[in-house]
């Protein structure tokens, strides 16, 4: 068994829990948030059976658009960018996918 931890845009996280639902797979959604920019994000928490993981990863990547964002200079925790520093554009979106051995699962 696996844990599937995937960090998803907020502009695609309906879409994704949507597609995952509907394959059957059970899926827990927390809201973080990004570091850097501050960007919402959704993190799901998915567990499946090691063969399913191809097909969550798959579900996951087709719903899941990059997109430009134009930061924010206040995204910086205090740190002070450069004047400037911050102009460019950022590609973000996606998902960012980490893959766990699980050696239990209890459900209650």
């Amino acid at each position: 068994m696996k844990l599937i931890i995937a960090i998803v845009n907020n502009e695609d996280s309906a879409v994704v829990s949507a597609a995952l639902t509907r394959e059957h797979f059970t899926v827990t959604k927390l809201s973080t948030t990004g570091g850097f920019l501050m960007v919402g994000n959704t993190t799901f928490l998915i567990g499946a059976e090691d063969k399913d993981v191809p097909r969550v990863k798959d579900i996951i990547n087709k719903f899941s658009q990059t997109r430009t964002h134009n930061p924010s200079s206040t995204a910086s925790f205090g740190r002070g960018f450069a004047e400037g520093a911050m102009d460019a554009p950022v590609t973000v979106g996606g998902a960012t996918v980490f893959v766990l051995s699980v050696d239990s699962m209890d459900k209650y």
